[in-house]
């Protein structure tokens, strides 16, 4: 019997753990966004091994952009989104924002990340709602991607 070996976590993975775990106290406790910066920093050994840039960026343009990215989920969401758990709410803002504000980043890649994130802080079928809502997302906002990887894929 062979023993699983965990893979590392990548940096950028390590960065949008954090960036979700900020956002999610942010809307917990609306706290200012430095000193969440500065609880999470402090608070976790393993911050020095995520790529700060892009937590940085996650986390601050997310924050900022808060209204226009539940405006953009809220069409993709089966219920209100004052219903949605805190935890899945924070992995959707995470990845909106890298979907609508970062295209160098495979729309793909942002799905499977928040599809991660979500099995790791959510709860049990937290992961197919994420997925669900993001998929619907991407298809608006990233059309031309989209529909290119579905042609590919389909030959």
């Amino acid at each position: 019997m062979t023993e699983e070996v965990a893979k590392p976590k990548s940096s950028r993975r390590r960065s949008r753990e954090f960036a979700v775990q900020g956002i999610y106290q942010w809307l917990l406790a609306g706290d200012n966004v430095g000193n969440i910066e500065a609880f999470l920093r402090e608070s976790n050994t393993s911050f020095a091994r995520a790529d700060e840039k892009l937590f940085r960026s996650i986390l601050f343009g997310a924050i900022k952009d808060m209204k226009s990215l539940q405006d953009a989920i809220a069409p993709h969401v089966d219920r209100p989104m004052d219903e949605v758990s805190m935890v899945e709410a924070a992995v959707l803002c995470v990845a909106a924002y890298e979907i609508i504000s970062m295209p160098e980043t495979p729309y793909p890649v942002i799905i499977n990340e928040a599809i991660e994130l979500a099995k790791t802080f959510g709860g049990l079928d937290g992961h197919k709602f994420v997925n669900g809502v993001l998929d619907k997302l991407a298809a608006l906002v990233r059309s031309e991607e989209v529909s290119a990887g579905r042609a590919k894929r389909h030959g």
